[in-house]
Order: C-alpha cells, then sequence, then structure tokens
C-alpha cells in the first residue's frame, strides 16, 4: 500500500492511497481458499471445488469485500501510522468510472483511492494555576428557610366553608370556560378549580375579578393574555371566562409542628426544616456553579487560540442554527423582531459554534490528561433518568435505542464528562470565593453574555453536551417563582421532596 499526501494546509489533509493489483490479488485468493472448504456447488465434491472455478462464481463478490476491507481498516491504520487523530470521520473518494471498477474487482488494475480529512489541532499545555475565578455564594438565612416551609405547611393547612364574600387569602373552588370571540378555546376549560386569591397563579386580572364573589355565584370575567404568554395563538388576545363558584373557603391557622410533617410523609417539623434548607441550598448552590463554570470557560476561551476543525464548527453552527429557526417559527418571530438581521445572526452564531468547538477540543484534552473517567453505572444511572421523563409505553424502546446506538450513548456520557472535567479544573485554578446577597447571586448577566454570544433565540440553542452550557443559566433556578401566564392552576410541588 502506497500512501501519498496530496494535501497539508492547516488542518486539512488529503492523502492519496494506492493497493497494487498484486496485493488484492493476494487477499482475494486467501479469501477464495477460506472459502473453499465451505461452500457447496453442484458437481463438485466438498472441498474439492477447483480455486479458478470458485474464482469464476465468488471473485468478484469477494474482490468487493476485499475492498471494503481495506477502506476499513486502512483508514485507522493509515491515521495511525501517521501519528494523526480525525476530527471526524474521514471522506473517501474512489473511482466513478465504471470501466476503472470493474478492472479492479476483476484483479486487474490497483486500486485507489483518496482520504480527505481534517487533524485535531495540537493542544498546549497551560499554567491552569494560573487561572482564577470570582465564586459567588449566598448563604441562606433561617428567615428565607422558614418562609419555604410555611409555603410548604401551607399545603396541610385546613380549609373551612365560609359564607360570604371571598376575599384575599380565601380559597375559590369554581368552574371556568374561557372564550375567545365567543368561540371557547382549547385548554380555557376546568371544574372543581381551585385558586387562592392572591397567590397570582393565574393570568393578570384574572384573580382580582374573583374578590368578593360567593358560593352559587355564576358571572363572566374579562382578561387579556400577556404578549409573552407560552402559547403564541393565544398571546395577546382578548378573553372571557363563564364562572361558576361552588364554593369559598377560609384558611385555618397555619401551624408548623410534627403532626403537620407527619402529614407531609416526614417524622418532625425539624426534619422537614432541613429538607427544605437542603433543597434551597442546592438550588443556588446550582446557580453558584454555572456562574463560576462560565467564568471558567470565558478564561479557558481567552487562554487557548487555536484554529478549530472547519468540519466540527460547520457541524455545530448548523445544530445551532436550526434549532434557533426553530425556536423562532415557534414563538412566530422574525430575526427583525429579535432587532437583528439574519446575516447579522449567522455571524454570531458562526463565532459561537467556533467557541463551542475550540473549549469542547480544550475541555476533552484537559480530560484525557487528568485521567478523567466517566463509569458505566454513572452513565446507565444518567441513561435512567432520561428514559424516566418518557411515558412508560415508550421508556423499553427509547432505553433499546440508547443500547443499540453508540452516537445515543455518547451524547449522554458528553455532559458526564464535562460536568468531571470542571470538578477537576475547579480544584486546579485558583478560586475565591465571595458571599454575595441573593440578589447579587441572581441578577440576570446573561443579557450581557448572550449581547455577546448571540441574540435571545440562542437560549433554546445551546446544547448540554457543549461546553458553552453554562451560558444557560436560570434566573428562576433558587427558588424564584416564575407567574403562571394561564388560567390553569398551578402545579402543586411538595417542596419537602415528595
Amino acid at each position: 500500500m502506497q500512501v501519498t499526501e496530496t494535501l497539508n494546509t492547516g488542518l486539512k489533509r488529503q492523502l492519496k492511497v494506492t493497493v497494487p493489483a498484486k496485493d488484492l490479488e493476494a487477499r482475494l485468493v486467501e479469501r477464495l481458499s477460506a472459502a473453499k472448504d465451505k461452500v457447496r456447488i453442484n458437481g463438485f465434491r466438498p472441498g474439492k471445488v477447483p480455486l479458478q472455478h470458485l474464482r469464476k462464481v465468488y471473485g468478484k463478490s469477494f474482490m468487493a469485500e476485499v475492498v471494503n476491507e481495506i477502506l476499513s481498516d486502512s483508514t485507522r491504520s493509515i491515521l495511525s501510522d501517521r501519528g494523526e487523530k480525525a476530527a471526524m470521520q474521514p471522506e473517501v473518494s474512489m473511482t466513478e468510472d465504471e470501466k476503472e471498477a470493474e478492472k479492479v474487482l476483476a484483479g486487474a488494475a490497483d486500486f485507489e483511492f483518496s482520504l480527505d480529512y481534517e487533524v485535531l489541532p495540537p493542544i498546549e499545555d497551560k499554567d491552569l494555576t494560573k487561572v482564577s475565578i470570582t465564586r459567588l455564594v449566598y448563604d441562606v438565612p433561617a428567615e428565607e428557610v422558614e418562609e419555604q416551609v410555611e409555603r410548604v405547611a401551607d399545603s396541610a393547612r385546613s380549609w373551612e366553608p365560609k359564607k360570604g364574600k371571598a376575599a384575599k387569602g380565601d380559597k375559590v373552588t369554581f368552574d371556568y370556560l374561557g372564550k375567545i370571540d365567543g368561540v371557547p378555546f382549547e385548554g380555557g376549560a376546568a371544574e372543581d378549580a381551585d385558586l387562592v386569591l392572591g397567590s397570582n397563579q393565574f393570568i393578570p386580572g384574572f384573580e382580582d375579578q374573583l374578590v368578593g364573589v360567593k358560593e352559587g355565584d355564576e358571572t363572566t370575567i374579562a382578561v387579556t393574555f400577556p404578549e409573552e404568554y407560552a402559547a403564541t395563538h393565544l398571546a395577546g388576545k382578548e378573553a372571557t371566562f363563564d364562572i361558576k363558584v361552588k364554593g369559598v373557603a377560609k384558611a385555618g391557622d397555619l401551624e408548623i409542628n410534627d403532626d403537620v410533617a407527619k402529614q407531609l410523609g416526614l417524622e418532625s417539623a425539624d426534619k422537614l426544616r432541613e429538607i427544605v434548607r437542603g433543597q434551597i441550598e442546592s438550588q443556588y448552590g446550582a446557580v453558584t456553579r454555572q456562574k463560576a463554570k462560565r467564568q471558567l470557560l470565558d478564561a479557558l476561551d481567552e487562554a487557548y487560540k487555536f484554529e478549530a476543525p472547519s468540519k466540527l464548527v460547520e457541524a455545530e453552527f448548523n445544530n445551532i442554527w436550526a434549532q434557533v429557526n426553530a425556536d423562532l417559527a415557534q414563538a412566530g418571530r422574525t430575526f427583525e423582531d429579535e432587532e437583528t438581521t439574519e446575516l447579522e445572526a449567522r455571524t454570531e452564531y458562526q463565532r459561537l459554534a467556533e467557541r463551542r468547538v475550540r473549549l469542547g477540543l480544550v475541555l476533552a484534552d484537559i480530560g484525557e490528561k487528568a485521567s478523567v473517567q466517566v463509569s458505566d453505572d454513572e452513565i446507565q444511572r444518567a441513561l435512567f433518568e432520561q428514559i424516566r421523563r418518557v411515558p412508560q409505553s415508550q421508556q423499553q424502546r427509547v432505553y433499546e435505542f440508547y443500547r443499540s446506538n453508540p452516537s445515543a450513548l455518547a451524547s449522554i456520557r458528553a455532559p458526564l464528562f464535562e460536568e468531571k472535567v470542571v470538578d477537576h479544573l475547579l480544584g486546579v485554578i485558583s478560586v475565591e470565593d465571595k458571599k454575595v446577597s441573593k440578589e447579587e447571586l441572581l441578577a440576570d448577566d446573561d443579557e450581557k453574555a448572550e449581547a455577546k454570544e448571540a441574540r435571545k433565540p440562542a437560549r433554546k440553542a445551546a446544547s448540554k453536551a457543549k461546553a458553552d452550557d453554562a451560558d444557560k443559566a436560570g434566573k428562576d433556578e433558587a427558588g424564584g417563582e416564575k407567574k403562571k401566564a394561564a388560567p390553569k392552576k398551578k402545579a402543586a410541588k411538595d417542596e419537602a421532596g415528595e
């Protein structure tokens, strides 16, 4: 086999590979000889088929197998011999001349093909101990824990029927039917809905119009859906809701004691407080980590400057661009609505794709050199967590898909590996903890970051498996409630862990 380099520019390589006809012949004879004792041909005893007759019958198909083996095996061996790692699977080009191809299969011509690929760039070792970040830390006060405990305990509060008009703090049970232009709309109806007035669970203006109703009342209220409403077909629309009040209840005294804790499935009020504190600290800790990770990635982005493989960047850009356009289509918006143009957006996302690829390569290199490993058990647990999110009827099918699809399973491993590398780096670099207020920790600094990274539609384009995941730090992860914009009742969550 003769390998000739025909292109070596930057990361791009092109090789011309020639396999002499005599080598093809030797492989073919070897394969025919191995098959001689196995094939059954009429007129010949087993093992007595002449090689030439065997070649006449099976020569072309066996030679095709030889060619495919060469293409499969030689690519790996050639790159290994050259000490190179391809960024993506090399592209193979062969002759399109049918007569030439027939000669190769007949063993009458050399087999020639070319390999086009990009190599992974060399990544320089850096003294990462010189990298420093400031980690924002919020100490949760007892008052905040107690407030959350009260909200949790509120789910076990007793309610007593109330005669008379509903006031703020009372619970109203009612049926409702929503209409737009007099026509009921999907998702706009419910029976025996419970709503605590003042809880802000429904769209603005809805609850205020229920203040003063009493059992047996029937009324119609008018509201306007918010412009930013999640269901775009309702956003900004005026609607009416026919209301039938089933009952009004007054809240009993809110008590936090062992009996209340037991109603929530816990042994004591102290255990309730312990669990609530742990959950709050975990939520704030997630924000702390994401912001620390973002600083770390920004520092790595500054420290490592090299050419990223164009095919990897192209693939990453295509993923981002497809998601961005899907998000815009779903929201019924355009680039102009986002105060940009398609050309400007493409430029921003191209730069974002380059950054992600570079950081992904850097993290992979650091993780490899630090012998960071993701165990099979960790992948299995993450896979089960992924499967748990789909309907039970589909779980076995999803499981089989991941287990039989290495690239899909790699998508489970990638974020686990990345987080382990981040953990490793946080133990290597200089990290200074800075105690801040809740407002400082939750301050939305995404705006500036996204102005650099891309416009708002890029939020959903961030992939969990990529190194830029820290840019998706959520504003509401540490207990800030998101107001429901729909007349549907907010799903009740047992914040004590149920």
